[in-house]
């Protein structure tokens, strides 16, 4: 059975620390634990409880009871709230590049764009909450009636969050459906318990009810049976899911199986494309970015480069260049942990063994931290290569040679995959005609592939999801509508 207590602030990071879950606006502490593990040193860091199903259900049962007063507050009561926690993240800014360059591997310039981008996130998402909540009078056909439209939320929403960007990526699987209504039990990742912790520490810090905001963290092997029991629970009505696509496919078909909506950001094959006539400097650094930014480990990272023909030898050269000069560390960039190196290990190994070249990188190349491993670059990269159509979610990038931008574009749109893309052109006229014709979430002209703002709709296409978050849109995913009539 699960524990309730206070916990200590100033153990809080310390290799002796038990990282609790919430409940109920209390920290809970589980019989059954884990430890958690560096990415850089390999060392133990802290402990972390592991949830059960029953503590599952207990979250859910939280969520539920905090429900009917939540969701009567009013707009303006939640918008203060946001704006408090936006201060309280400010002041805990510390606490989190220490739990995310612990426990995740961050970088300081890759923890700044998640910081911050989880911060204009909150106060974006204050700024919407009466406007997406106003609902309509529209004029109806008969003469003796009238109608309205309300916006109300769904109830209890349970949020399935990664850990490759666990400030924004945390933070926004459950700010829209908080700041709509609704009450909500977040499954944070086994990788970034203390990530998780501090952001819903923040959030009852700034005044959050308990039981608005619960959390679940598991051990990896009860995944499944957590997931299912949170899914198939009665008193939950919608699931978001941010992650691979294997396992979203997985979610949305348990979700299918109790009749309930997901909204889904699933994972990337993202092209760049480098027309004659785009600024190779440019096109150079933003690739470079785009492919290697956090070890290629971001759903939007830039998998396949389709440079023209007629500038593709001046384009190679300056890449390289570019890699060594904001890449220079030759022990390589860190990843999560051995399973993506290998991964990517034996996509590079296959292309190789079929055909394909290492224009930048050394493929075999062996360092002394088992989960660093240097960008690569790889050429010839052709079908029935694992690496044409597979996410590497890695430092591992594709540079195909087109003689045409329809051929570019064919490439681009040869993937189960639909999230983000690039465009490098000088021709503003030629960019957007080529965004118009890829099967992308978002297209960015002149700018990496990589890209995520509050005020703009994200989400994919094809198999990299649906529903959006982020904006208006984002926010009006966790309400439904209803029409009352009435007779005049």
């Amino acid at each position: 059975m699960a524990q309730t207590n206070g916990g200590s602030t100033s153990s809080r990071g310390s290799p002796d620390w038990t990282v609790p879950l919430w409940r109920n606006g209390e920290q809970v502490h589980t019989v059954k634990t884990q430890d958690i593990v560096s990415p850089l040193t390999y060392e133990k860091l802290y402990k972390s409880s592991a949830a059960s199903s029953e503590d599952a259900l207990a979250a859910v049962a939280a969520a539920e009871a905090a429900f009917p007063a939540w969701s009567q507050t009013k707009p303006s009561f939640r918008r203060d709230l946001l704006l408090k926690a936006a201060d309280e993240l400010v002041k805990r800014k510390d606490d989190l590049w220490h739990f995310c360059s612990t426990e995740t591997g961050s970088t300081e310039p890759y923890f700044d764009f998640d910081f911050n981008d989880a911060l204009e996130s909150l106060k974006s998402c204050a700024g919407l909450i009466s406007n997406v909540q106003t609902g309509s009078v529209p004029t109806i056909l008969a003469e003796d009636r009238s109608a309205m439209v309300v916006r109300e939320p769904y109830g209890v929403v349970v949020s399935i969050a990664p850990w490759n960007a666990p400030c924004i990526l945390g933070l926004r699987s459950f700010l829209g459906p908080l700041a709509m209504g609704n009450t909500v039990v977040v499954k944070g990742p086994e990788r970034a318990p203390g990530c998780y912790f501090t952001l819903v520490d923040i959030f009852h810090k700034a005044g959050l009810p308990p039981g608005c905001l619960n959390t679940i963290i598991h051990s990896p092997q009860d995944g499944g049976e957590i997931t299912q029991t949170l899914i198939a629970a009665p008193a939950v009505k919608k699931i978001n899911f941010t992650g691979s696509t294997a396992i979203g496919s997985n979610i949305a078909a348990l979700a299918g199986k109790n009749l309930k909506p997901v909204l889904m950001e699933l994972g990337g094959k993202a092209p760049a494309i480098v027309c004659e006539d785009a600024d190779l400097s440019v096109a150079a650094l933003q690739c470079t970015l785009g492919a290697f930014l956090y070890s290629g480990q971001i759903c939007m990272a830039t998998e396949r480069i389709l440079v023209n023909a007629k500038i593709a030898d001046k384009f190679r050269e300056v890449l390289s260049g570019t890699i060594d000069a904001v890449f220079p560390d030759k022990n390589g960039l860190v990843l999560i942990d051995k399973t993506p190196v290998s991964k990517n290990a034996a996509l590079l190994q296959d292309a190789v063994g079929k055909g394909a070249k290492a224009l930048y990188g050394d493929i075999g190349d062996k360092r002394d931290l088992a989960t660093a491993m240097r960008p690569v670059v790889i050429e010839g990269v052709q079908k029935g290569m694992d690496l044409y159509y597979t996410e590497s979610f890695g430092p591992t990038v594709s540079l195909f040679v087109v003689e045409s931008d329809e051929e570019a574009i064919k490439i681009a749109n040869d993937t189960d995959y639909g999230l983000a893309s690039a465009v490098f052109t000088e021709n503003l006229q030629r960019g957007f005609k080529i965004a118009k014709q890829i099967e992308t979430g978002a297209v960015h002209i002149n700018s990496m592939s990589v890209h995520d703002e509050s005020a703009l709709p994200h989400g994919g296409a094809k198999k990299s999801g649906f529903g959006r978050f982020n904006g208006e849109e984002g926010l009006k995913e966790w309400v439904r509508l209803k029409t009352i009539t009435w007779k005049n």
